[in-house]
């Protein structure tokens, strides 16, 4: 059967239930993986979907997957474009069979999906269960979904991780593809710069290996909510959140360190945190595109008191706010790709009450350039900060002056991402700026349809 492996958050060799089925079934074989056109284009505040760290993170994993594919004879077909559009014509010239791929939990990417089973419907579609702990089979008995976190740690409490499968060794003869006539331009460069975390399968299992011999685990919930310290937090997102690493492979290798070194709250924290990320990926695969809505996941709830300020969402994104800990955390952000999630909790919660804007250009700006960015989790948790989302609380409100006493009492952070020269700058009381064309807006994409759920971008 000539097949299509369509690689989306999936992007390595082990424990690939995509992979595998492709291997068992396919008679002729292509791996495909689509750039969207659209990332690179500013949407909603003027925001890319993917920056230039980001996107070299993305790119040099993509490179390792097609290194180890070509090691079995076989390649990554990466093109640029539409996705449905070059899917389509791909299934069309080649006289494709069968497309594989792992399940999808946002509505964007689920629809895409759905969307093509509809054009083609002499075309077999499988997606399969491999970005999760748990799969769509063992969630068929729930009767609802949980609308807390809480209810569903209890719900989820007796469903077992599924062991992680072996590493394909052999593939199938390669499927040699036709360029689709809508590929019709190169793929964006990359910036050459070098990563503050390395991409690629490789790396991610050697940090898995190397984190857990260090016995940081053991001590992960004391030291977890540090601003930085490669150490303090397992750094296991970067990987995640593209698929070089298996949550699986993840679970299976803190079982391994519990039954040498003993389980204890650290490592049962650990867990609780990949529950976490398990949990919003149901929660996005359940409320669709309620998702990306302003007023969020209920439609009972009354919406933020937020509006969309540009020259304080400007100060915000460039870590010139009058906090300090804050322009840290941001400065960390933009230099690196990547900051902790106590440094996200302050940021988000400093631009949802502090500056009262729209949480949604937070969320923007964090899917622009986070190397971890995960749909799911990224909105998920910036509904649940804005107090339109999963809190039953109805947001998290952060004391800036408490958290820098707390996690950087002797501004070691501040220093090393402002300098003591920009801190003894006198920042002003106030963050706007006295040009009235800096009054709230509420651009026109946001008008036009993001009240319903449109995504901005």
């Amino acid at each position: 059967m000539k097949t299509l492996l369509y690689f989306t958050h999936d992007l390595r060799i082990h424990d690939n239930a995509a992979l595998s089925l492709a291997c068992q079934s396919a008679s002729g074989l292509a791996c495909v993986y689509c750039i969207h056109r659209d990332w690179f284009t500013p949407g909603a505040f003027g925001l890319k979907p993917i920056e230039s760290i980001r996107w070299q993170f993305l790119q040099e994993t993509l490179h390792e997957l097609n290194s180890a594919l070509q090691a079995m004879g076989q390649r990554l077909y990466i093109f640029y474009g539409n996705p449905k559009q070059l899917l389509s014509e791909m299934i069309t010239q080649n006289n494709i069979q069968h497309i594989i791929t792992s399940r999808q939990f946002t509505y964007y990417e689920t629809s895409l999906i759905a969307d093509l089973q509809q054009q083609t419907p002499t075309i077999k579609f499988t997606s399969v269960d491999n970005y999760t702990l748990f799969n769509k089979r063992q969630f068929s008995a729930f009767d609802s979904f949980p609308e807390t976190f809480s209810k569903f740690k209890k719900a989820v409490s007796h469903l077992v991780v599924e062991q992680e499968l072996s590493t394909v060794t052999q593939m199938p003869p390669l499927l040699r593809l036709s360029t689709p006539v809508t590929a019709k331009h190169p793929i964006p460069p990359t910036s050459v710069k070098s990563l503050p975390i390395h991409a690629g399968e490789g790396a991610a299992l050697l940090h898995l290996e190397q984190y857990f011999q260090s016995g940081a685990a053991s001590t992960y919930k004391e030291t977890r909510n540090a601003l930085d310290g490669w150490s303090n937090s397992c750094k296991l997102s970067p990987w995640l959140a593209c698929g070089a690493l298996s949550v699986r492979t993840v679970v299976a290798r803190l079982r391994s360190y519990e039954a040498q070194h003993k389980r204890n709250e650290s490592t049962d924290w650990i867990f609780f945190e990949l529950l976490w990320r398990e949990y919003f990926q149901w929660y996005a695969r359940y409320h669709k595109s309620r998702l990306f809505c302003f007023h969020g996941i209920g439609h009972y709830k009354s919406k933020p008191l937020t509006s969309f300020y540009p020259q304080r969402f400007k100060q915000w994104a460039n870590g010139q706010t009058p906090w300090p800990i804050v322009n840290a955390c941001m400065r960390e952000l933009n230099e690196t790709g990547y900051i902790s999630n106590r440094s996200r909790q302050i940021v988000a919660s400093c631009l949802v009450n502090e500056l009262s804007l729209d949480w949604r250009c937070g969320a923007a700006y964090f899917e622009q350039q986070l190397i971890d960015y995960d749909p799911a989790v990224n909105w998920g948790n910036w509904q649940y900060i804005a107090g339109v989302g999963a809190d039953p609380r109805g947001g998290r409100h952060f004391n800036l002056a408490k958290q820098t006493a707390l996690f950087d009492p002797h501004n070691q952070y501040i220093n090393r991402w402002l300098g003591l020269d920009e801190q003894r700058q006198t920042l002003p009381p106030v963050i706007d700026a006295v040009d009235a064309a800096d009054w709230p807006v509420m651009p026109a994409s946001l008008n036009s349809g993001a009240q319903d759920g449109t995504k901005l971008h």
